[in-house]
Formats: structure tokens, sequence, C-alpha cells
């Protein structure tokens, strides 16, 4: 296992806000009583008066962010995951989904890693939720570098966003000169047997098993799915043709999330064999790496996967 410099990606989009509130007066944040932890404070801090603390009314801040999109500003919601996805759904899917406002949504403490807050806290099904409203685009960032950049490119492009970031500090993967595309995805890795694709905080993971399988003779490609709405299908499916076999990595519930989404693409491009390492239920209190082991989201159960995916690849008679 690679020993990789960590950052804290809830941490940089504070960062990166308070940054871009700087260079544009149109940019207006509220939040639902979580600023501090979302890091969003740092804004309210410098320009109070384009800050608005809603406290717990999730509705009503979502509501007012559509408002504020219609009157020419680049309205941010930050707040959990949690909270910013399912409490106020119906707000964003006819405010703001149907509408086509220009508003970004920042979920953070997302996934299970999210800790000892326990299941109450914790979102597993807010990928499925987002990426079920046409026009929204999905953003689950790797790490800090891809995190600023695509906070930037939210704010440079008009209409719908919700970008996925965790409490906890994250592996970077990312060196300098690194780039983020909108609905690109990223090849990190070359490799000819199989392809592990991943996103968030599982990035750092499915690099780690490729470089456990190459020192058995076993070459993984790598993407990094970052963009989830609009979906890289081109990229998958030729990663389906030249590997013939895929995993895909994700701290997020099973169904509806990127294995759904990459299973769904290559089985209209060119079918093979599919292995997910996903959340499978609903977790419990615990730290993040207590909940990571137990519910099977490590390096070692990206790498057992694509023991399977290798054998099934086998028994078809595959490469």
């Amino acid at each position: 296992m690679v020993t990789r410099p960590t950052a804290v990606t809830r941490e940089v989009f504070g960062q990166t806000l308070l940054a871009l509130g700087k260079e544009d007066p149109n940019i207006v944040v509220v939040g639902g009583d979580l600023n501090i932890s979302t890091f969003a404070h740092l804004f309210g801090r410098e320009f109070p008066e384009r800050f608005f603390d809603l406290g717990p009314a999730e509705q009503n801040m979502m509501s007012m962010a559509a408002g504020f999109a219609f009157s020419g500003k680049i309205p941010f919601a930050n707040t959990f995951a949690v909270f910013g996805t399912g409490r106020p759904y119906d707000q964003i899917r006819v405010g703001i989904a149907q509408a086509g406002a220009n508003v970004k949504i920042l979920g953070s403490h997302s996934g299970i890693s999210v800790g000892e807050d326990g299941v109450s806290a914790q979102a597993i099904e807010d990928i499925a939720l987002m990426c079920a409203l046409p026009g929204f685009n999905v953003i689950v960032p790797a790490d800090g570098p891809e995190t600023a950049q695509a906070v930037r490119v939210a704010t440079r492009e008009r209409g719908p966003f919700y970008i996925r970031v965790s409490r906890s500090a994250t592996p970077v993967v990312h060196t300098d000169g690194y780039q983020f595309r909108l609905g690109k995805a990223e090849t990190l890795r070359q490799g000819s047997d199989l392809t592990i694709i991943a996103c968030g905080v599982m990035v750092a993971p499915a690099l780690d098993a490729a470089e456990s399988l190459a020192r058995t003779g076993v070459q993984a490609r790598v993407l990094n799915i970052a963009t989830l709405q609009p979906l890289d299908k081109e990229a998958i499916q030729q990663a389906a043709q030249e590997t013939g076999g895929i995993v895909t990595a994700e701290e997020h519930y099973i169904n509806g999330g990127l294995g759904s989404m990459v299973a769904s693409a290559v089985a209209l491009g060119r079918p093979v064999p599919v292995e997910m390492v996903a959340l499978h239920r609903y977790a419990e209190s615990g730290t993040p790496a207590q909940l990571l082991s137990k519910y099977g989201l490590t390096a070692t159960d990206v790498e057992q996967a694509a023991r399977r995916v290798l054998g099934r690849k086998a028994s078809s008679g595959g490469r």
C-alpha cells in the first residue's frame, strides 16, 4: 500500500468557496446550521452580507437558493449530504431540477465514513437520488485537488450541480497539473486484464488493489469516475471492450449508484463480467476505518472482487 498525503475535502470546499467569493460578487451561500462542519463559515466570516444561515430548514434553504439563482446570483447550498438530499428532495426536484436553476449543492459528511455520528447521519442513497434528476450534474471528487477544481467548474458552468464530499481526510491521488473535466473519466492506471472503476473515497483503495494485483502479474486499469452524471459511457464501454471485466467501488448503496450505472452502460455496449464493491445495507456507529472494514469497502475487498472477475472471465473463455 502506497502512503499518500491526505486532505479533508470539505475543508478544501470551504477554502475554494472563499477564494471564489473574492473573485465573483454574485456568489452567495445558504446553509443549514452546519456551516462550520462544511467550512462554509469561512465565506460567511468574510462576506456576511452574502451569507444566509437558515438553521435546520433544508426545504427553505433549497427554495431560497433557487430564488437567488433566478435573481442572477450563483448560490451554494451546503449541509450534510443526508440532510441536503433527502429532506428537501421535493424542493430540489421541482424548484431546481425541473426549473433548471443555477444552484450548486454541496453535500458533506457523505457515506459511512461520517463515522461515529451513526446511521441517521450516513448518506448512502444520495447519489441515486441526485442522479435520478434529469439535468443535474453529480460530482464525487476523489481528493482535495479534484474537489477544488470541481467547485470551480460548477461555479463556471450553468445549471444545477451536486458535489459530494467527505468528513474524514482522503488520500491525495492527484499531482500538480491535474485538470478536472466535467463528464469525463480519468485513467489513473493502465492495465489490460480488467478495469477497476471507482469514485470518491474508494479511488485510493482501487489504486492500492491494482498495485497489489500487479505484484501477482495482474494488470488492472483504474478509472476515476468523478462525474456520475453526465456519465462517461464511452470510456466505460471502451474499458469493457479492452479489458473484458470490470469492478466498481463506491461508498454508496449498491442500488442506484456507480455500480448500477456502470452495469447499465456495459450491458448496452459491451457485456462483460461486473463485480460491485458497495454497501448492501445501512451501517452503524464506529470509526471510519472500522466501518469501511466491516462493510467491505477496503483495498482487500476490491482485490477480491477483481479476482472474482478474473475467474468469471476464465470460466467463460474470456481473455
